[in-house]
């Protein structure tokens, strides 16, 4: 260990690095020595001195003698006043405070002046792309490209108001957007606000909070009877073998196109009548066959396990073909009908499997299950299918009754062993 060497200035000392070089010389390594007044354990109030050693750094870092000695002088200033920092340490506690906090402030700055537009682009849209299917980020990156832009592209993310967004809402519909896209435009809005929280590049509450969302209404109404659906299958049968299987599949099982197009021969069981429907909406489930589907399946041209069991042109099919709507029309299953609610498509088909069920007096949890819905409340429109059962609650609350009340605002008078 190399040995200390005193300076002409008192109170610093130095030693030398065993090889490294400052120049000509050995790099020297400076430190001070100091009285401090330290708590007398043995004579309560009473305090003794003490000497404190601390080390500045090495002359390759810019120390020298006289600079190290101005520190010094410092420090003792300090102890004296009883002001600023009593020690190196100390010092370096307040520097250091002081750089982390100028870089909050920097960082806070720069997070500040995101703009949406900045933010959408960098850190939403590739996120998204890493997250989300790819039909469902090049639905949002033209919602915001057409709509969000315009409107909140230029403001930076704290600028956002739910003014702002209120003119979003004003401009969609303006531009004759239904109430679905626009509630998707600001749900958007929604989840880019979410993201930049969430990454701590927004502070505050989410804009949107403060705006009402449109409820629009665009679930299937309509259904198949037993007889339509017989004849769709039939007509279709002499059109594409294609088209009709995949009818009778989600007729019998319930499937939406998609969840149809993405099967492959690895997701199908037909001994134990098993389907595997993998990335549908909410979550992988199982779709189970009826015997119509086996023996349909049966008759296809078992492929590859990762081959799709309905192939389209280039692989997997991406939207259905235009004969089952053409089937459809020639059928006039949608004759004198301009609700588009209430036309027959293909998602039908689902709808229809859904209405069987429930009249069939299948309970809703055992059809949401089925459907793969990710809450009970998708399940409930089909509540008045079940067999009777508004009718029947109604029945049973008459034949309860005994009489009307004889004052205004008494209560029923109900079958409860005379009491009222």
């Amino acid at each position: 260990m190399a040995k200390w060497k005193k300076t002409t200035f008192p109170g610093v000392r130095f030693r030398e690095h065993p090889t490294r070089k400052n120049g000509v010389k050995k790099d020297q390594y400076f430190t001070i020595r100091y009285k401090v007044q330290i708590p007398d354990s043995n004579n309560e109030g009473q305090t003794l001195s003490k000497d404190r050693e601390e080390g500045l750094g090495w002359a390759s870092e810019g120390w020298t003698p006289s600079t190290a000695y101005e520190r010094l002088k410092e420090i003792k200033q300090n102890i004296k006043s009883a002001e600023g920092p009593q020690s190196l340490k100390e010092k370096r506690a307040i520097e250091t405070e002081r750089r982390e906090t100028e870089k909050a402030e920097v960082e806070r700055l720069e997070r500040e002046s995101v703009t949406m537009y900045d933010f959408f682009n960098d850190t939403y849209l590739p996120r998204a792309e890493a997250n989300k299917k790819e039909r469902s980020v090049t639905r949002e990156k033209g919602l915001f490209d057409v709509w969000i832009k315009p409107a909140l592209g230029h403001f930076p993310l704290k600028d956002v108001a739910p003014f702002h967004i209120e003119q979003l809402k004003k401009s969609m519909k303006d531009g004759n957007q239904s109430p679905r896209s626009i509630e998707y435009g600001l749900s958007l809005t929604r989840q880019i606000f979410n993201v930049a929280k969430l990454l701590g590049v927004f502070e505050g509450k989410n804009p949107t909070a403060k705006v009402e969302f449109p409820k629009p209404d665009n679930r299937r109404m309509r259904f198949l009877t037993h007889n339509e659906a017989d004849a769709l299958l039939k007509a279709l049968k002499g059109k594409s073998i294609d088209v009709h299987d995949m009818t009778l599949l989600s007729l019998n099982c319930g499937l939406r196109f998609g969840e149809i197009a993405g099967l492959s021969w690895q997701d199908v069981n037909i001994e134990e009548g098993l389907l595997t429907i993998r990335n549908a909406k909410s979550g992988s489930r199982y779709a189970f066959l009826t015997e119509e589907a086996k023996n349909m399946l049966k008759t296809r041209l078992t492929g590859k396990p990762s081959a799709y069991v309905f192939q389209g042109r280039t692989g997997k099919m991406e939207r259905m073909s235009v004969t089952f709507a053409r089937t459809v029309e020639e059928l006039k299953l949608n004759e004198g009908i301009d609700d588009a609610k209430l036309k027959v498509c293909f998602h039908t088909c689902r709808h229809s499997y859904a209405s069987w069920l429930v009249q069939s007096g299948v309970p809703l949890y055992t059809v949401k299950e089925l459907l793969g819905h990710g809450s009970i409340s998708q399940t409930e429109r089909y509540a008045k299918l079940a067999p009777g059962n508004l009718r029947d609650a109604v029945l049973t609350f008459e034949k309860a009754m005994i009489g009307k009340p004889a004052v205004a605002g008494e209560v029923l008078r109900l079958n409860n062993g005379g009491q009222k």
